[in-house]
């Protein structure tokens, strides 16, 4: 009863401060596309992801009813920085829904015009009240369309910056003056140039939705250990098959604790009372994720992070380590250089990555698995069409037959007093497919990944490239097979699984049933190595087919935007050597950021991982057609 009666004395106070609406809420999970594609068609930085803001405490002042309701003292800030655009992760503001959406577009415009804008560190002297008033006329000059949504939007928002008239009657006059500067500032931008100066201890002004927080409302980047796995990191990509929702949080740096082991007390075990042990408790061990940590999480103003120089080997060893060399593939040759873009430099670092090429040291020639082989024959016959036929070519000087068409017409010409022709033959002649295709598979240690109650990501890439193998060999068209993975910049294993001299037999399977998952993904350097291989193939369409399950990342600095950097001049390397790059992949996150690195007819996203093995011939298919 009580917590009922809780629940609507929330509801009612809530709704009386009138601070928030949530019957129109849109979330940015909603419009993140949409943002994310509006930012980069109006100029945006292509390479910056669209991602949650963490919640602020404002400290301004408070309506007495939105106090009594503990609401409106937070919110979430619109900001940018170097690698992410960063929304509010709800927006709630306004009655109507259409308007909320609108506000997330119109921050996004804002924050493509704030991009063009000379940095603030120029411009000495310019507020962020200067500031956002710029990139507002900017927005309204470049793109006249979004004038009528910011109108709509201003005419919303205006109101609830003044309040109604009895809240404006107990408004301080110095608190008054500052908020009529805002509203005119939103009505008429760049007709403010200052706010008015505020008394000692007033309270700073609310949060403008409309504007973007400087950069002093970013949080401070905290310094990750350099052997700290990437997708494991605060913030990295989910695993396959999450769908969370993503929140920001703010942090601040302490102090690591000196003491190990905690507070202890001391005791004598046998005054222990042993009662408990017979009762019928759930104990959940410290390996077992806690359910409620994430909410515990959202109610904190900050993450307290601590840098620990302890090396984790020290307390949890993990099986990262290269194997012995008697336990690990084969070694062939002794490496190849490969360069690697450095997008903050913006220089390619000539012979920075060591690719080594290997091979499975226990790969036992092997059939195809019976589970495969009905898809398989299924494959064999669906691709047999495509495999190119005799056809007879008219007209021809040479041939072994005669053509009578072409004799009755050379006859005709020739009584008329015109010139014959001495294209009188039949030639039965075969058109080959001039195609080449090369498959690189991610086999990297988030491979190892459970995608259901019987199959593992490395398992679903293996049954790929099997039926690949087996629907290409009904074609004749020449294709290679590569996997590939990485323990920083001077190991990156490169598996030659099929060459494109070779016969797909059980040898090659035996190759593909041996393959483990590996260890990082520096894709940049892969694509680099397949790409050199792809380019010597003779045909005049090459086509290089890339399997993949998460973004580029390895221990050393290759994660976050250095390593899509990075992958995407690989890319673009391809593209000029007139390759044609085309990416699978079972990331549900893929279409974030997969879309600056492939464009975006250039990838594919499978949502149910199992589907990869027979889906993946299909899009060769389609790719050649």
């Amino acid at each position: 009863m009580e917590e009922a009666v809780g629940k609507l004395w929330h509801r009612l106070i809530t709704r009386a401060a009138g601070v928030s609406h949530p019957a129109a809420v849109v979330r940015l999970r909603e419009v993140e596309r949409t943002a994310g594609v509006l930012f980069r068609a109006l100029g945006g930085d292509p390479g910056l992801r669209v991602a949650a803001a963490p919640v602020d405490e404002h400290r301004a002042r408070r309506s007495f009813i939105a106090r009594v309701a503990g609401a409106g003292s937070h919110a979430a800030l619109a900001r940018m920085d170097a690698a992410t655009l960063r929304l509010p992760p709800e927006i709630d503001a306004f009655p109507e829904r259409e308007l909320n959406r609108d506000l997330y577009l119109w921050l996004a415009a804002l924050a493509a015009a704030r991009q063009v804008l000379p940095p603030a560190e120029t411009l000495e002297g310019e507020s962020e009240l200067q500031r956002n008033q710029r990139a507002t006329l900017t927005v309204l000059a470049s793109w006249p369309g979004m004038a009528s949504r910011y109108q709509r939007l201003v005419e919303a928002y205006a109101p609830r910056r003044l309040g109604s008239s009895r809240n404006a009657s107990r408004m301080p006059p110095a608190e008054r003056a500052r908020e009529e500067a805002i509203v005119a500032a939103l009505r008429e931008p760049g007709s403010v140039t200052a706010l008015p100066p505020m008394p000692a201890g007033t309270p700073p002004a609310a949060p403008v939705l409309l504007w973007l927080a400087g950069d002093e409302a970013a949080p401070a980047p905290f310094p990750r250990n350099r052997g700290a796995d990437p997708e494991q990191a605060p913030g990295g990509s989910t695993q396959p098959g999450e769908d969370s929702e993503r929140h920001a949080h703010r942090a601040e740096r302490v102090e690591l604790p000196k003491e190990k082991n905690g507070l202890m007390m001391v005791f004598r075990a046998e005054s222990l009372l042993a009662v408990t042990e017979f009762l019928k408790l759930n104990r959940p061990t410290d390996d077992e994720p806690d359910p409620n940590a994430a909410d515990a999480a959202r109610d904190l103003d900050k993450l307290a992070l601590a840098e620990d120089r302890e090396k984790v080997a020290s307390k949890v060893r993990f099986d990262l380590d290269l194997p012995s060399d008697a336990e690990d593939d084969v070694v062939l040759g002794e490496g190849i250089p490969q360069p690697e873009w450095d997008y903050r430099k913006r220089i390619l670092l000539p012979d920075h990555v060591r690719v080594i090429e290997m091979a499975a040291r226990n790969a036992p020639p092997g059939p195809l698995p019976a589970p495969l082989q009905a898809t398989a024959r299924r494959l064999r016959q669906q691709f047999a069409a495509l495999q190119p036929g005799r056809r007879w070519l008219r007209g021809q000087p040479e041939g072994s037959e005669l053509d009578v068409d072409a004799a009755v017409r050379a006859q005709t010409d020739r009584h008329c007093g015109r010139q014959p022709s001495e294209q009188l033959y039949l030639s039965l002649e075969t058109r080959e497919r001039d195609l080449a295709c090369l498959v690189l598979a991610d086999l990297s240690l988030s491979t190892d990944a459970w995608v259901s109650s019987q199959a593992r990501v490395i398992d679903v890439i293996r049954d790929a490239l099997l039926l690949f193998g087996e629907a290409l060999g009904a074609t004749g068209d020449a294709f290679a097979l590569a996997g590939f993975s990485s323990v920083r910049r001077d190991k990156v294993r490169f598996h030659r699984l099929k060459d494109f001299g070779e016969r797909f037999d059980n040898r090659i399977r035996g190759r593909i049933l041996a393959l483990k998952p590996g260890y990082y993904t520096r894709l940049g350097a892969a694509i680099r190595r397949a790409t050199k291989l792809l380019e010597a193939q003779p045909a005049s369409r090459r086509i290089l087919l890339i399997l993949s399950d998460g973004k580029p990342n390895d221990l050393d600095l290759y994660d976050g935007r250095y390593g899509i950097e990075d992958t995407r001049a690989a890319i673009v390397e391809a593209r000029r050597a007139d390759l044609a790059p085309f990416c699978v992949t079972i990331d549900r996150e893929g279409a974030g950021y997969l879309p600056h690195l492939f464009g975006p007819a250039g990838f594919t996203v499978i949502r149910k991982p199992e589907e990869l093995p027979s889906r993946l011939p299909l899009f060769y298919a389609q790719l050649t057609r």
